[in-house]
């Protein structure tokens, strides 16, 4: 049977309502209009939706039964316009990123103060992890977008953008403070105790290949689960950590760490954002990337 779904939506308001002129005034429509195309179901459905009289309108048990089952499907449909018109205006919905340690406090946090301030109604999930298993959540699309720091196995499927650079250094804790007027050649850095990130992070990857690019081995004496603890293990003492120099420099001002001068400075770094080429993403999300982009923008244009 092909009844055309506007049908259904009269007689909707017109059962909601009890009334073909109310109905018609919320349909912007007329009641002659509604009064044909009541009819025209009824003759659909081979039976009669509704008892008039000169003063109101009953449903018939046919119409009550019809309407059980109408009701519920036109408020899941205005419940869903509603939702659409929300995230359509920015004042509702969610966003779900993946995000290493890394890529969270140099290139996140500093955006989202300026995204919830703007758009308090759009809910954030935040998947805090390393970048290799940021870009496994975005393959298995339990995120929007990812934001991570190669080097990292991205896949033909992901659109990758730069969206901040930044450089790391060597730093260490007052009982190596006698070092920080050396040069540093790398076979005397890496003779030093090492803290890294794990291995199966990109972070230890990429101190891994720098090194042996030097024919050295990396082999850190302490192993961190994320990026978070190797600033206190600096500080206790415990060996030479690598951050980024933003970082590094705003922790030295308390005089409890300081940097040190290796003579070759390790790679520069990126950040990027990751998202899917068959996974279009939500209005919130396009802003959100907006402002990931505008940011770098503004810091390129102040170098």
């Amino acid at each position: 049977m092909h009844i055309n779904l506007d049908s259904y939506r009269v007689f909707y308001y017109v059962a909601q309502y009890r009334s073909f002129t109310k109905a018609a005034e919320l349909l912007y429509s007329n009641q002659p209009n509604v009064t044909r195309t009541i009819k025209n179901l009824e003759q659909a459905l081979d039976c009669t939706l509704f008892n008039r009289t000169s003063r109101n309108v009953q449903l018939t048990p046919e119409g009550e039964e019809l309407f059980s089952h109408i009701a519920p499907a036109m408020q899941q449909i205005k419940a869903g316009e509603e939702s659409v018109l929300l995230h359509s205006k920015l004042q509702g919905g969610t966003i779900s990123i993946g995000v290493s340690e890394i890529a969270l406090h140099l290139v996140l946090l500093p955006v989202l103060e300026a995204f919830r301030q703007e758009y308090p109604g759009i809910r954030l999930r935040i998947f805090n992890s390393n970048s290799q298993q940021a870009v496994s959540a975005l393959k298995n699309k339990l995120v929007d977008f990812s934001l991570v720091t190669p080097p990292t196995q991205e896949s033909e499927a992901f659109l990758c953008t730069p969206v901040a650079a930044f450089q790391e250094v060597p730093v260490c804790g007052k009982a190596y403070f006698h070092l920080v007027d050396q040069t540093l050649n790398l076979d005397e850095l890496i003779s030093l105790p090492m803290i890294s990130l794990c291995k199966g992070t990109s972070t230890h990857q990429l101190y891994t290949d720098w090194f042996r690019e030097h024919d050295l081995s990396f082999s850190p004496d302490i192993e961190a689960a994320t990026a978070d603890q190797i600033l206190p293990m600096v500080r206790a003492n415990l060996g030479i950590g690598f951050i980024p120099e933003q970082a590094a420099k705003k922790a030295a001002a308390d005089g409890s760490i300081s940097i040190l001068k290796p003579k070759e400075n390790p790679p520069k770094r990126t950040i990027s954002l990751l998202k899917r080429k068959d996974m279009p993403l939500s209005i919130a999300a396009v802003e959100l990337e907006r402002m990931l982009l505008h940011r770098k923008q503004e810091k390129d244009g102040a170098l």
